[in-house]
């Protein structure tokens, strides 16, 4: 079975995002943190955020993980950097519902995370998809703390 071309372009995206994970690394002065793991893969993902005025002025990720697992926390960053907590809060119930195979009218504040819609067809890789935006929830509902060893 050939793949279309937008099926080409969004594996490529993925691949990219996987490959290349935008701010991917440790953050020296974290007012938010959380580590997670999911036990069904293997997935381990350590959110780190800085928080000033209510908004996530810093955010990076670290960790190993499957392609879906790296692309979906690297464009998660890319979607929540400079938005307050209420709006990150948004995108994550947002993104969830996405991959859940529910219908949203408007994608474009997931930015390239829209792409992974197509892991609803594929039950096993929505944990590894979530993980981090469900990683993001736990980290904004800290402040000053560490959170470690929380699984999905």
């Amino acid at each position: 079975m050939a793949l279309t071309r937008l099926d080409q372009l969004y594996r490529q995206v993925i691949l990219d995002h996987s490959s290349h994970p935008h701010h991917h690394g440790t953050l020296a002065e974290a007012t938010n943190q959380v580590e997670m793991n999911n036990p069904t893969c293997g997935d381990v993902i350590e959110l780190q955020l800085k928080m000033k005025d209510n908004c996530i002025k810093e955010i990076r990720f670290s960790g190993s993980g499957c392609t879906i697992s790296t692309a979906s926390a690297s464009m998660m960053t890319d979607a929540v950097l400079g938005k307050t907590l209420e709006e990150a809060l948004a995108l994550a119930d947002q993104f969830s519902l996405l991959v859940q195979g529910k219908d949203l009218e408007n994608l474009d504040d997931l930015g390239d995370a829209a792409i992974l819609s197509g892991v609803a067809k594929f039950p096993a890789r929505i944990r590894c998809a979530t993980l981090a935006w469900k990683g993001l929830e736990k980290a904004l509902a800290t402040t000053n703390e560490i959170k470690t060893n929380e699984k999905d």
